[in-house]
């Protein structure tokens, strides 16, 4: 459980600035069907965990552990898009020094939206924006 939402990821040992943490997994899809996948996903009453790699590639995490790092305003950890062997990959690294048990973060950076359309925040950080969008 996590008092950020639902259910979060914890770290299991301590993890230095800069190591990788994990990569953001799940299925490759094309960015023309993520609006398909939502729907769907909406249907079911599951949440929808995707992560854009690129303008024409999205990774559908929905079903895949990743989803559960949660937002925070004030992170501990970052994300950046890799290329090994010619593939793209969304890792996520420690961005400072994590302690065994601490809940693992980072910055959704989701794009500005209209006020009627605002997620709220509920990272609980001491600059905390209130909206994750």
């Amino acid at each position: 459980r996590s008092a950020i939402h639902g259910r979060g990821l914890f770290c299991k040992r301590n993890i230095e600035a800069g190591e990788m943490v994990i990569e953001y997994s799940g299925i490759v899809v094309r960015s023309v069907l993520t609006d398909k996948r939502e729907k769907f996903y909406d249907s079911k009453g599951i949440g929808c965990y995707m992560f854009r790699i690129d303008d024409a590639e999205v990774v559908d995490a929905t079903m895949h552990a990743a989803r559960f790092i949660n937002h925070s305003c004030e992170p501990n950890c970052y994300s950046r898009v890799i290329q090994v062997e010619g593939r793209k990959h969304i890792v996520i690294f420690a961005l400072r020094r994590i302690l065994r048990g601490e809940e693992l973060t980072y910055d959704y950076k989701f794009p500005i939206e209209e006020p009627a359309a605002k997620l709220p925040c509920n990272c609980g950080a001491k600059r905390c924006r209130r909206f994750l969008n």
